[in-house]
């Protein structure tokens, strides 16, 4: 299956990176390379743009259609996370713009056995990173009750959080739970009949929930924020795309942290803090899709773009 993927707000990110044709740029998430793509055009001699993508086959796609451009270009399987030992290992001290787009590729969602879609009978994985060990196969057989319930509340907003891992845990008393129909059909089961299709497919926010889990999407994520915008150059720019709330949240605070000089109680007479921003927010509220967008490609709805200049 060809690895397609229509990138979101891609007009507004490279507007909002102020690319430099000789800074050094990192696309943290390259999936299909559409950011990417128009990042490296806008480069020359000297400029240089580092592509990161956990998913093997998002890479793999990126490198085939960055080839006319491999001079410029260095391709890193890993999470991007991981950064700033990354940025160590290549000797680079700073960068001048850093693109995070944190949503799932269409092309993994789209490709059955990858386990990412409740609309598709796969086998239960949602992996973005096939080497690992832990899939959805086993949250859904080995965790408790609670720990599913935790898993949808806390990362699905899932209001029938409770019902719907008792139920889990009710089928696979009696038969493994292997596929993403099987669990498709449980959430649907948990919802009263009359209200299960009134804000679309009641499954969605359990699916949302475990890839989370699954890939540790939040983990870490306000900090590592944090480290990587450190490692921005004077003038350097991190945009970052988000598709829901938590993400969001993460996000808006991480930067609201970075761009803020004191943190010292509202009520300390003098600042004892000694805290420095760090940043400026080039936009304080998100940027969002165009009506136009949003028509074109629907799984840009929910998208909200965030970008800080680094002092």
């Amino acid at each position: 299956m060809e690895f397609n993927h229509v990138s979101v707000l891609l007009d507004e990110c490279i507007e909002g990176l102020n690319i430099r044709p000789d800074g050094i740029y990192v696309d943290c998430t390259v999936g299909g390379a559409g950011h990417s793509t128009e990042i490296v055009k806008r480069l020359e001699k000297g400029g240089r743009l580092i592509a990161i993508d956990k998913d093997a086959d998002a890479l793999m796609a990126a490198g085939e259609r960055l080839s006319e451009y491999k001079s410029l270009v260095t391709l890193l399987h890993d999470d991007f996370k991981n950064l700033t030992s990354d940025l160590d290992v290549l000797e680079i001290g700073g960068v001048d713009g850093i693109l995070i787009d944190l949503g799932v590729s269409s092309y993994q969602l789209d490709n059955a056995e990858r386990g990412f879609s409740y609309m598709k009978d796969a086998p239960l994985d949602m992996r973005m990173d096939r080497s690992q060990y832990l899939t959805a196969f086993n949250i859904v057989n080995e965790y408790s009750a609670g720990e599913i319930a935790k898993i949808l509340f806390d990362y699905g907003e899932e209001k029938l959080a409770r019902r719907i891992a008792e139920n889990i845990v009710k089928f696979r008393s009696k038969q493994t739970l292997k596929t993403t129909l099987q669990l498709a059909k449980i959430v649907e089961d948990s919802y009263p009949a009359a209200t299960r299709f009134k804000y679309g497919h009641p499954a969605k926010r359990t699916f949302q929930a475990i890839r989370i889990a699954v890939n540790d999407e939040l983990g870490s994520l306000k900090e590592s924020l944090k480290q990587m915008a450190l490692r921005l150059n004077p003038k350097g720019r991190m945009a970052v795309i988000t598709f829901h709330s938590l993400e969001d949240r993460i996000v808006k605070t991480a930067f609201k942290e970075l761009s803020t000089d004191c943190t010292c109680p509202p009520d300390f007479p003098i600042c004892v803090c000694g805290n420095k921003r760090e940043v400026t927010l080039v936009n304080k509220k998100p940027i969002l899709p165009s009506e136009e967008e949003m028509k074109i490609n629907s799984r840009s709805q929910s998208a909200k773009l965030r970008i800080i200049e680094k002092i």
